[in-house]
């Protein structure tokens, strides 16, 4: 069987995209979670990588669990309720701390509905770009079940308690208008242009030495969750390394002599 995660690499860019377009790129096994799981470590250690779209296939970013599996008891959501709370943290629940955790800027383009989980695996980009045809919903409620992705978390943090409580007890839809209203996505881009808007943003933070650029998302994500005085301390480690890497003097030398950079990620 082909692999879930069809990987692409362009330069400094990688593309991955949800390959299960016949199914709306449904997560449906533990082993669709593990390669996202495998996919984000590689990138973290992989230092010539300094930027990754994710995408989808076909129609769909990403339509979440599967529907059928969940009316048979099939799949994830077969055995006692202890084997599926097992199912659960063992696979879907590892997803949302392996990207989260993965260090380079991700830009999760939203070329079709992201549905449940699939919306709460684009919140955990760091940029969203939307294509106008595009379709969002944290329904989860609406199959009698509870956002077991992340969701309860993310969005609040990204659209504020009262809209993510709208989306969340509702479990409505909400279009590509609505997301950028709320700020869930930084820009709503023509269906057919979105991938190279995408890998257009991608090649704009890639230009940039790579350690800055992970040190810097690292840092946004910390602050979320700490004070002021300790994301200082942080910076100031941080600030630090980035002084002892060869790129930061290529990249003093690069603005001084009006040149584009050459970054190596040493």
């Amino acid at each position: 069987m082909e692999p879930f995660l069809l990987v692409e690499r362009d330069g400094p860019v990688v593309i991955a995209t949800f390959n299960r377009p016949d199914d709306r790129n449904t997560i449906t096994r533990a082993e669709q979670a593990e390669e996202i799981v495998a996919f984000s470590h590689a990138m973290t250690r992989d230092r010539t990588v300094r930027a990754i779209v994710l995408t989808g296939a076909g129609k769909a970013f990403c339509a979440g669990g599967n529907v059928k599996d969940m009316q048979e008891r099939g799949g994830m959501f077969a055995g006692s309720p202890y084997q599926i709370r097992n199912s659960y943290r063992t696979s879907f629940q590892m997803v949302g701390p392996a990207l989260t955790e993965l260090e380079v800027p991700i830009i999760a383009a939203i070329n079709g509905p992201a549905i449940g989980l699939g919306l709460d695996i684009a919140c955990m980009a760091d940029i969203r770009l939307m294509a106008d045809t595009a379709v969002v919903a944290e329904s989860y409620v609406k199959l009698g079940i509870i956002p077991g992705g992340g969701g309860a978390w993310l969005l609040p943090r990204l659209i504020g308690p009262q809209r993510a409580a709208l989306m969340t007890l509702t479990g409505d839809a909400i279009d590509a208008a609505k997301a950028l209203e709320y700020g869930l996505v930084a820009e709503v881009v023509p269906a057919a242009n979105l991938r190279a808007r995408a890998v257009e943003v991608a090649q704009r933070i890639a230009a940039n030495p790579g350690h800055a650029t992970r040190l810097a998302k690292r840092l946004m994500r910390e602050g979320a969750d700490v004070k002021l005085d300790t994301l200082q301390q942080m910076a100031a480690a941080f600030q630090a390394l980035s002084h002892h890497t060869a790129d930061h003097h290529e990249a003093i030398d690069a603005f001084l002599n009006k040149r584009p950079g050459n970054f190596t990620g040493e």
